[in-house]
């Protein structure tokens, strides 16, 4: 991973339509130093017809679509797409894209590159450290998906 890591903001997603291939291709370049987050067309198709996101328009994926995949790219390893549907339905109750998709990206490169000079620091526990930290995020995690959504989350 390169030094520092920043997200596109969400004015940095180009505006106009990317066809299909090219979509794939941003967000692969843009997510590049992040491990396990490649997304491939037939993903993107696949996300396409379980309705995460909205149909291309002219098969072109706008602003939006591309900010809600480079979402599920980077916690497709920690949500499943159901629990990526729940969420994505509570935020279009509560919030625009572009507000979530900005709150999301500040707080995710803020903790990336935080624990970054963590582990930096501290080489010798630092991988204890994170599968602490992995597991109790989870726990809080399903806590807080039950909570929202008064259901028990399946694992």
């Amino acid at each position: 991973m390169t030094e520092k890591f920043d997200l596109p903001t969400y004015k940095e997603i180009p505006a106009v339509g990317l066809y299909l291939d090219q979509t794939s291709k941003y967000i692969n370049d843009v997510l590049k130093d992040l491990p396990d987050t490649v997304i491939t067309n037939s993903m993107i198709s696949n996300y396409v017809k379980k309705h995460l996101i909205a149909n291309p328009v002219k098969k072109q994926y706008g602003r939006d679509q591309i900010a809600y995949l480079i979402f599920i790219a980077v916690t497709k390893s920690a949500l499943s797409l159901d629990d990526v549907d729940r969420l994505f339905h509570l935020q279009k109750e509560r919030y625009s894209v572009q507000e979530a998709y900005t709150y999301f990206c500040e707080r995710f490169d803020q903790m990336l590159n935080e624990n970054k000079m963590v582990l930096s620091k501290q080489e010798d526990k630092a991988l204890l450290d994170r599968i602490i930290m992995t597991v109790v995020s989870n726990i809080s995690l399903r806590k807080l998906l039950n909570d929202a959504f008064g259901t028990e989350i399946k694992e």
